[in-house]
Formats: structure tokens, sequence, C-alpha cells
């Protein structure tokens, strides 16, 4: 086997999105990882579907996607044209 051809392999703790902390192995950098969809709310699951607003979804990926002007461009795409 060839020497350094391979990534690092490590713990990693993995916190759900009920509280929950299980310890696994990963190649990823950092010590843990938060799961913000498990098996406690996911609707595949659940049987349940959970209606979320997309206005909310848009805000949360600009949010996270560095969009700046979002509250701008939203209120621009949320007036009616004359």
């Amino acid at each position: 086997m060839k020497q350094d051809l391979h990534p690092e392999y490590k713990f990693l703790t993995v916190r759900l999105a009920d509280g929950t902390e299980f310890q696994t192995r990963s190649t990823m950098d950092s010590d843990t990882y938060a799961s913000e969809v498990d098996s406690t709310n996911h609707p595949f699951y659940t049987g349940r579907r959970q209606y979320v607003d997309t206005a909310g979804r848009v805000e949360k990926f600009r949010r996270r996607y560095g969009k700046r002007d979002a509250k701008a461009e939203a209120e621009k795409e949320e007036a009616p044209e004359a």
C-alpha cells in the first residue's frame, strides 16, 4: 500500500437535532458535527409533513451562503409591479 495516500481517519462526535450524541470515525477536520435533520424530525421517518415557509428557507440559504442584501431584495420581489 502506498504511503500518504489516504486521508487521516479520526474520531468525530455527531450531535443530532434531538440532542443525542454518538462517536464515529471520519475524515472531517472538526471534532464535532451538528446535524439539523435526523430520524426524529424528518418527514420520511415521522410520516407527517412539515411545511416550512419558503421565505424562511430562502433567508436561511442567503444567510448561509453570503447573500449580502437579502432583505432589500426580498422587499423588491414582494413589491407589486405597476
